[in-house]
């Protein structure tokens, strides 16, 4: 008799106001394998994962679990199923132990008193069982990221999960931290742990992968393995067409200096010093790469330039003329566009339409605007445009921006900064959340704007983005810029090294 499925998801449906979010989706999880789930923005794979976990319940459909059926309402009906989910933004207490951060919700208790001791004996256990190895009574703010990311599925473990759902589980890791996760995935799906891997990362999900299957517009397209496809062949699945997975762009002709940052210096929200004297240089025609692994002043330094941060001390200078501070509409009249990385804090006010967020930049100026008089037909127009020209999957132009997908609220904010004149692009993570489709658009307009003499500031945690697109790569460690290197010359494995600070590098200009 064939062994039942993990998990078993028959025909699932579920379904939205204007849109069908899965459309009789079937999918199965084997036992210890890791079973990758890939498709664009809007292709329902966070619906159907929610689904799962308990965070929707479906209009349609049903879930088994060890070939029984589930019934699963809400979170905690998933994790008495079995089920865990490490969430791609870690839902960590930053001050807390990494014991008490495991145990919330699910604390051991003696008498009255919390069992600390029992729970952080527990705690080395599964660790060491696991590999996961992570000092029980260290504080998770002063955690390295890979290791916040080893607490978040250690809380899974601890609560007793066989079915662990990581969504993006990549996206702020090194490369080192990367390799160090798939050998623990490797690890707990020999243990009988069985893995959905969520992600865009082609190269990733064809090196972990067991089975991958591939969603679009609501529906499954195929189940394949990696000795079946290759990264086109997973691209064209998705995305329905050949995409050109490489960036091809001519050699770079910089012009006169756009932007130029010098002893910048930047404290964060506690007041401790986050960018430490940063100087660098972006010129017309270039495209200037700052990577590194988020947390290492990225952040604030994006925020500084882009009026939204006070400074320490310094000096920035746009088109030869110093930035104010804290000044956002004075920016953007000067030329400068911002992809900000947290699009639903500093991209969209997202009970607004589409239509509004499209023109958050200009809608006092012509055609949107005649003096006090606004003209909607023309604010309308611009949106139906770019959510053709952008591919953003929404009903239509008056839906609010609170209602589409990450992706797509990510291709709102895209559009409206790629469609107006500008000098200077700080790109902050522009293609995070996004499927392949989008990215290879988005990374021709990039280079685009470079061949129109725009200056490009791109801050990006993706290495291949950072390697491909830039023209020149400053690498930031504890705020400072460690090296500056050539994209040409320099190997993954040496800016993982200098992501990480292990070492330091000659600046080449």
């Amino acid at each position: 008799m064939p062994q039942p499925y993990a998990l078993e998801a028959r025909n699932i449906t579920k379904r939205f106001p204007g849109v069908i979010a899965n459309d009789r989706v079937n999918f199965t999880l084997e036992k210890g394998e890791i079973h990758a789930l890939l498709g664009e923005n809007g292709a329902g794979k966070s619906t159907l994962m929610n689904i799962i976990y308990g965070l929707y319940t479906p209009d349609e459909g049903e879930i088994y679990i060890d070939g029984a059926p589930a019934s699963i309402h809400n979170p905690h009906d998933a994790i008495d199923q079995g089920i865990g989910m490490v969430h791609q933004h870690f839902m960590l207490v930053p001050v807390f132990t990494v014991t008490e951060n495991i145990i919330l919700g699910s604390e051991v208790t003696r008498g009255p008193s919390l069992d600390v001791r029992t729970a952080r004996r527990q705690i080395r256990e599964l660790s060491h069982n696991y590999g996961l190895e992570v000092d029980p009574d260290a504080i998770v703010e002063d955690l390295p990221v890979g290791v916040q990311q080893r607490v978040e599925i250690l809380k899974a473990l601890y609560r007793r999960a066989k079915i662990l759902v990581l969504d993006e589980p990549t996206a702020v890791l090194t490369p080192q931290e990367a390799n160090d996760l798939f050998k623990i995935m490797h690890q707990l799906t020999e243990s009988g742990v069985s893995i959905i891997f969520i992600s865009h990362k082609l190269k990733e999900v064809l090196s972990v992968a067991d089975r991958i299957t591939v969603m679009r517009r609501g529906q499954v397209v195929g189940t394949t393995t990696p000795s079946e496809t290759d990264e086109h062949g997973l691209a064209a699945m998705m995305v329905g067409r050949e995409v050109l997975l490489r960036v091809e762009k001519p050699p770079a002709s910089p012009a006169e200096v756009v932007l130029e940052v010098q002893d910048l210096r930047v404290r964060d929200e506690r007041g401790v010093e986050a960018v430490r004297g940063v100087s660098f240089q972006v010129r017309g025609g270039e495209i200037l790469g700052i990577a590194g692994v988020q947390g290492n002043g990225q952040t604030e330094l994006a925020e500084a330039l882009t009026g939204l941060r006070p400074f320490e001390s310094g000096h920035i200078r746009l088109n030869g003329h110093h930035i104010p501070p804290m000044n956002p509409r004075a920016l953007i009249e000067s030329g400068m566009a911002h992809i900000p990385e947290d699009r639903q804090k500093h991209g969209l006010v997202l009970p607004y339409s589409v239509a509004d967020n499209e023109v958050l930049c200009t809608y006092y100026k012509p055609p949107f605007a005649n003096g006090w008089q606004r003209n909607e037909e023309a604010v309308l127009e611009n949106a139906r445009k770019l959510i053709e020209q952008f591919d953003i999957r929404t009903p239509g132009p008056l839906v609010p921006a609170a209602n589409l997908s990450g992706g797509n609220q990510q291709k709102v904010i895209v559009a409206r900064e790629f469609s107006r004149p500008v000098r200077l692009l700080i790109a902050n993570q522009p293609t995070r959340g996004l499927d392949v489709g989008s990215i290879e658009y988005i990374h021709r307009q990039i280079v685009e704007m470079r061949a129109r003499g725009i200056g490009v500031l791109l801050i990006s945690a993706e290495l291949d983005e950072i390697m491909s697109l830039s023209d020149r790569i400053a690498v930031m460690f504890h705020g400072e810029i460690v090296a500056v290197v050539d994209p040409q010359t320099v190997t993954r494995s040496e800016l993982g090294l200098y992501m990480a600070g292990s070492q330091r590098g000659e600046r080449v200009r």
